[in-house]
């Protein structure tokens, strides 16, 4: 199947995103308009399992949901930086927490209906004591459950974001694999 990009205009450009409506020919030769949330960075995600074998997550007020939601730590690859690095660094820098053993999980694509975002997945072990270093905007609660309790969280919707159940479920499937 082709489909075409025939007019692209950028209706809107922030701090963080830039939003474009765009005009497709579609295969059957018929018109649609597709808007698209381009995110300018990609951003990893990482799924500490402290030496206890708790989940460590970090609770935060997300603006658009106006929640503080359970998540696992992530954040905003910086200019030039390795997934790899930028989830250590996210990791230390919410949790306090620095990890001898990093693996890949996976990527995914939250919000593939409207939006350009792609986050590495990452599990992260061996954990030593570091520094936390939130940011001047940043206030976070940390908070640790079994890996049990966070599947049972997610079942009864105390856990809603998209990535932190992904990791957990992809982490649990590898284990029983």
């Amino acid at each position: 199947m082709s489909y075409e990009v025939l007019e692209s205009k950028v209706t809107h450009e922030g701090k963080i995103v830039k939003i474009t409506v765009d005009k497709l020919r579609m295969p059957d030769g018929s018109e649609a308009y597709r808007e698209t949330v381009i995110r300018g960075k990609n951003a990893a995600a990482v799924l500490a399992v402290d030496n206890d074998g708790s989940l460590i997550f970090v609770r935060q007020y997300r603006h658009a949901f106006g929640e503080m939601l359970l998540e696992i730590p992530a954040g905003v690859l910086e200019d030039g930086e390795e997934p790899e690095e930028g989830v250590l660094r996210e990791l230390e820098e919410e949790t306090g927490k620095k990890a001898e053993t990093l693996e890949f999980l996976c990527e995914m694509y939250p919000t593939v209906g409207y939006c350009t975002e792609k986050i590495q997945l990452f599990i992260a072990t061996d954990l030593t004591e570091g520094q936390q270093k939130l940011d001047a905007d940043e206030f976070l609660e940390i908070e640790k459950y079994t890996p049990e309790e966070a599947v049972e969280m997610i079942y009864k919707g105390q856990i809603k974001d998209g990535k932190t159940i992904a990791a957990i479920f992809a982490w649990m499937a590898r284990k029983e694999a």
